[in-house]
């Protein structure tokens, strides 16, 4: 690829967004002169189930002397290993630790997260670790796609949830300062708004709606971690302005994961799974990413009982320390008939699979209600669904159900369409 005109002293000649996520994290980037032609990386591997992702799990594996070893996939297979071999003793893994900004209303550059052990860090050490991370990573790949670019020529821009306070937003700011970004070259960019724009350039439905002036709609980013809900208008200069402001809560994907994760506990037992967690934690990682790519599957009509991937050693390590049999527990759980294991399948009633999602969507769904009930919504007769929980088919059969005088538009790579926007 050869390196674009460059421009006057001062300007950039690409911009590289990084969507920095509660589950997942990945970036993307274009040149200035042809800025649709946007790069993912195209090469996150998660390992033992080859699972090629354009995001990789926001996750960081620490050295026992606090030093940074990896991040994503890698730093989950690594310490799986260390675990398997009785050797991560002193090893930190930090998870699904964004939600911490969402969760603190008092956060500060002293602020703390735990990793799966409970040992404390500094959270801003842990966040600017996992940007430098993604920075490193992104100028590794451009070095290997391009001659003659240099940093400086590069605009940095990290998303955030519009439902984020001042101090949140200011904090991802000094992370990204930290991580080796130059404070003149980040922006900081709203999820719903990069999305907006994203929508507004794909050759969909979304973008024969939003191209005209006076349009008014509702962005509905769910993510992992939270739901981002704002509506804007569109302008006669092009630009948005926000008829509402933006609001939300913590009703995103991974609450659907916590309550499988807590299903399979039920019927395990805290014991077992524990074991499972310190013995075999590959198998327990291969378990979630498993359920994250059978979720999205699940719709409002799925009938009959859905299967889900349990590990054999799982099995194993229940049948060694429980005298009751799986067909027993199941039965003294009054989950007969609905809920059964053969081999190394789970398989549940869609009724049950079902209510794992119904919380979290439940609640945005009554919330989006409540705003469009305001007399000033009246007009908002669009609504967008973007984000990586917006690409579940069950969400987006609630969404067409419970809004049917209203167009939901779900455009392509939903999960994408954050940080192409951006």
């Amino acid at each position: 690829m050869a390196v674009p005109g460059r421009k006057s002293k001062g300007s950039h000649l690409l911009v590289a967004a990084f969507d920095f996520g509660t589950t997942y994290s990945g970036y993307a980037f274009s040149f200035l002169n042809d800025p649709l032609k946007i790069v993912t990386n195209q090469s996150w591997i998660a390992g033992s189930e080859k699972l090629i992702s354009l995001k990789t799990p926001t996750c960081v594996l620490l050295k026992p002397n606090k030093e940074f070893h990896s991040f994503g996939f890698e730093a989950e297979n690594k310490y799986a290993d260390l675990a398997e071999d009785d050797e991560h003793h002193g090893w930190l893994l930090f998870r699904r630790f964004k939600m911490k900004l969402h969760n603190t209303d008092g956060l500060s550059r002293h602020t703390t997260i735990e990793d799966i052990n409970g040992t404390s860090m500094p959270a801003m050490k842990i966040f600017s670790m996992s940007l430098r991370f993604l920075r490193e990573h992104f100028l590794d790949a451009l070095g290997k796609q391009t001659c003659g670019v240099l940093e400086k020529d590069v605009q940095y821009v990290i998303t955030l949830p519009a439902i984020w306070n001042d101090s949140a937003k200011q904090f991802m700011r000094e992370a990204a300062i930290q991580s080796g970004m130059e404070s003149s070259r980040i922006k900081l960019a709203l999820e719903p708004e990069a999305a907006s724009i994203w929508c507004q350039q794909v050759t969909t439905q979304a973008k024969q709606v939003l191209t005209g002036t006076g349009s008014k709609y509702m962005v509905i980013d769910l993510g992992g971690g939270t739901a981002d809900i704002s509506v804007h208008e569109k302008l006669c200069n092009g630009q948005l302005k926000e008829l509402h402001k933006a609001s939300g809560g913590p009703w995103g994907g991974s609450y659907v994961d916590k309550n499988y994760i807590k299903c399979v506990t039920d019927i395990f037992g805290t014991e077992s799974i524990e074991k499972f967690k310190l013995e075999q934690m590959a198998d327990f990682f291969d378990i979630q990413r498993e359920f994250e790519t059978k979720k999205r599957g699940i719709k409002g009509d799925t009938e009959g009982k859905i299967t889900f991937k349990i590990s054999a050693s799982l099995k194993e390590i229940y049948n060694e320390s429980e005298k009751e049999s799986l067909t027993d527990k199941l039965s003294s759980l009054g989950l007969s008939g609905k809920m059964s294991v053969t081999g190394d399948k789970l398989r549940v009633d869609n009724s049950i699979v079902k209510s794992w999602f119904d919380g979290p969507v439940n609640s945005m769904i009554g919330h989006v209600k409540g705003i469009l009930a305001e007399p000033k919504m009246k007009d908002v007769k669009l609504m967008l669904l973007v984000g990586g929980f917006g690409e579940s088919h069950y969400v987006q059969d609630r969404m067409k159900n419970e809004f049917g005088s209203k167009h939901v538009i779900i455009p392509e790579e939903a999960g994408l369409g954050v940080l192409k926007g951006a």
